[in-house]
C-alpha cells in the first residue's frame, strides 16, 4: 500500500472531498484507486475562523510502482510501513515455572496479555478487586466518605488509568510500533474503531471497565491466571536472584520471573522492594492543584467560531510557564467536559484526579495545574518523595474538615491571596466535596509563588483561563511516581536483582495509559526471551 501525508481539508468538508484530495494529489483516475483508510486525523487550529483537518492515508491502487516512481523524492508519497505486531518468541510447551506479574494495571495487563499469547501462561497478582466491585468500593469514598484502602482509584483492576480520561496518546518514542498493538488489542476489546486513526484518542471510564474485563478473558482463556485480593508482602531473594513471593493470604509462590508493575501510589510495596536491597532512587514529581473552567470557556478560547464542533469535540490544552524562582508549571491530565474525583488510597489522606467519560459532556473542564520539584527538594533518602507527599496528603486532609472534604478556593482568591468563603459562578465537581479556604497553605511557598505567577501567563494563551470564579481543588501529588526502580537497558531486568522486572509509571519508566501498556509489551518480551533461552540452555 501507499502512505500519502498531510492532506488538508476544511473542518466540515463534505465526504468526497477526501476521495478527490487523493486522486488530485497522487495523479490518478478513479478507476486506478482500489482502496483507501485513514490512518490518522488531526487538527490545525492556530486560526480559529479555518480550522482544517489533516489526514494520513494508506491507499491501495491499480498503479503503486507508477505512483511511487512519479513522486521519487517527495516526503508526502511512500510505501506504506509495517506497522503490525510481532511475536519475539513462542513457547513450545507450558513452562514449569510460570512468570508472576505484580500489579493489573496498563503495564501489568499488557505484560499478562503478551506472556499469555506467547504461551507462558502467567500469574497476575492484583492487590485490589475486580473492576466492578472495585468501582463500588470507589463510589463509596465519593458518596459516603468511606475509603477502602485496597480498593479505590489507584488500587484494583485497570489500575489508576480506569478512573482517567481514558486518554491513549503520549510522546514516547515508539519504532516499534508497540503504541499500535496497544490500540489493536483496546479495538478488540470494545473501543470504538476512532482510536485507531484520530490524533488525540480517549476511551473514557465506563467504556474502559468493560474492555477491562473483556481482556482479563482473552488472558485466562489462554492460560493466565488472574488473582484479586492478593497481595504481594515480600520478595524472596537469594544470591541476587529472586526465587518466589510472598502473599497476604500467607501463600508462597516459586518464580525465578517476576514482572514489577505496581502504579506510583504502592508506596508499602516500595518500601518492601528498598528494604529487600532493591535498587531504588528517588526521581522527580510534580505537585499542585486540580483547576475547573466550564467547558465552554476552554471551547470558545481553543476553537472560536468553530466552538462545539461535532468533529472536533470538547476541546483540551497544553500549557508550560518557567516562573522566576526557577520551578516549571505546567497543566497534567486535562480532562475535557470532566469532574475532578477523589484518589486517596490512604486513610486521613486527601488526594485529586481527574476523569471524563468518552461524551466528556460534563460542563466543566479540569485539569491539574503543578509545579515540578526534584530529589534536591527531598534529599534525605530514596524514599523521600513518598513521605512529602504523604505530609501534604495529611494537611489537604486536615484543611479539608477531615472528613475527605477537599480544600478549594477560587482563582480570584488565590491571586489576591484571601481566602474564599464563598462560590461563584463555576460549581466544583469533587466529591464528597470542597472546603473553602486558603489554599496557601497547603503547599510549600515557592509553589504557590510559581502557580500564582502561571495563571495570568496561561491566560494570555487561554483567554478566560484566570477567571475568578474558577476553581481550585486541592491537592494533586500522584502525578508521578517519586521513585525510580532502576532496570539495565539490554535485558530490562532490576540493576542488581535478577528475575525482577520494574516496569511501568510505579517504577519510573511510564507516565500515562498508553506508554504504560507499551512497557509492559517490552518487559513481556524481555521475559519471553529470557524464559526460552533458560529453556533451551536446560
Amino acid at each position: 500500500m501507499l502512505r500519502l501525508t498531510d492532506i488538508q481539508l476544511p473542518l466540515d468538508h463534505p465526504e468526497s472531498a477526501l476521495k478527490d484530495a487523493i486522486l488530485h494529489t497522487l495523479g490518478i483516475q478513479e478507476q486506478e484507486l482500489v482502496s483507501f483508510a485513514i490512518f490518522r486525523r488531526g487538527y490545525d487550529a492556530r486560526k480559529k475562523t479555518a480550522i482544517v483537518l489533516i489526514y494520513t492515508i494508506d491507499i491501495e491502487t491499480t498503479v503503486n510502482d507508477k505512483v511511487l516512481a512519479r513522486n521519487a523524492g517527495k516526503p508526502r508519497i511512500g510505501p506504506t510501513p509495517d506497522t503490525s505486531y510481532h511475536f519475539v518468541t513462542h513457547a513450545e510447551q507450558a513452562p514449569e515455572q510460570r512468570p508472576v506479574v505484580i500489579g493489573f494495571g496498563p503495564c501489568g495487563l499488557f505484560a499478562g496479555l503478551l506472556l499469555a499469547q506467547m504461551g507462558f501462561r502467567p500469574i497476575i497478582l492484583e492487590r485490589g478487586k475486580a473492576v466492578r466491585e472495585r468501582t463500588k468500593d470507589t463510589w463509596d469514598l465519593w458518596r459516603k466518605r468511606e475509603l477502602t484502602p485496597e480498593s479505590n482509584v489507584q488500587f484494583g483492576e485497570g489500575g489508576a488509568g480506569t478512573f482517567s480520561d481514558g486518554k491513549l496518546y503520549s510522546q514516547i518514542k515508539d519504532p516499534k510500533h508497540y503504541g499500535r498493538k496497544v490500540l489493536t488489542e483496546f479495538v478488540k476489546a470494545g473501543a470504538p474503531e476512532e482510536i485507531m486513526y484520530v490524533s488525540k484518542p480517549h476511551i473514557g471510564t465506563f467504556r474502559l471497565v468493560k474492555m477491562i474485563e473483556e481482556m482479563r478473558t482473552n488472558i485466562e482463556a489462554l492460560g493466565g491466571e488472574i488473582r484479586f485480593q492478593q497481595k504481594v508482602t515480600d520478595i524472596d531473594i537469594q544470591d541476587g536472584q529472586v526465587r518466589g513471593l510472598h502473599v497476604n493470604d500467607g501463600d508462597y509462590i516459586k518464580a525465578d520471573h517476576v514482572v514489577l508493575a505496581i502504579g506510583h501510589s504502592a508506596r508499602d510495596t516500595f518500601q518492601m522492594v528498598h528494604r529487600r536491597g532493591v535498587y531504588v532512587e528517588a526521581k522527580p514529581f510534580s505537585i499542585g492543584f486540580r483547576i475547573e473552567h466550564p467547558q465552554s470557556i476552554i471551547d470558545q478560547a481553543r476553537f472560536g467560531p468553530n466552538a462545539g464542533n461535532e468533529t472536533l469535540g470538547a476541546a483540551d490544552y497544553k500549557l508550560v510557564h518557567h516562573a522566576k524562582n526557577g520551578r516549571s508549571v505546567y497543566s497534567f491530565c486535562m480532562c475535557p467536559g470532566g469532574t475532578v474525583v477523589a484518589a486517596a488510597s490512604e486513610p486521613g489522606r486527601v488526594v485529586t484526579n481527574g476523569m471524563s467519560q468518552y461524551s466528556r459532556n460534563e460542563r466543566n473542564a479540569n485539569s491539574a495545574i503543578v509545579v515540578g520539584i526534584t530529589p534536591e527538594d527531598y534529599p534525605e533518602h530514596p524514599l523521600a518523595g513518598i513521605d512529602l507527599q504523604r505530609k501534604l496528603e495529611e494537611l489537604a486532609y486536615e484543611i479539608g474538615g477531615s472528613n475527605y472534604n477537599a480544600p478549594g478556593q477560587l482563582v480570584g482568591d488565590f491571586m489576591a491571596g484571601r481566602q474564599s468563603t464563598e462560590l461563584g459562578e463555576v460549581i466544583p465537581s469533587y466529591k464528597p466535596g470542597i472546603t473553602l479556604c486558603d489554599l496557601a497553605a497547603t503547599l510549600p511557598k515557592f509553589a504557590i509563588d510559581a502557580m500564582r505567577e502561571a495563571i495570568p501567563a496561561f491566560d494570555k494563551q487561554i483567554k478566560g483561563f484566570a477567571m475568578k470564579d474558577a476553581i481550585l481543588t486541592g491537592v494533586e501529588t500522584r502525578t508521578s511516581s517519586p521513585i525510580r526502580i532502576k532496570r539495565n537497558n539490554d535485558d530490562l531486568q532490576s540493576l542488581n536483582t535478577k528475575g525482577l522486572y520494574p516496569a511501568g509509571e510505579g517504577a519510573g519508566y511510564a507516565g500515562g495509559i498508553l506508554s504504560a501498556s507499551v512497557d509492559g509489551i517490552k518487559i513481556a518480551e524481555a521475559v519471553a526471551l529470557s524464559m526460552q533461552s533458560l529453556g533451551e540452555s536446560c
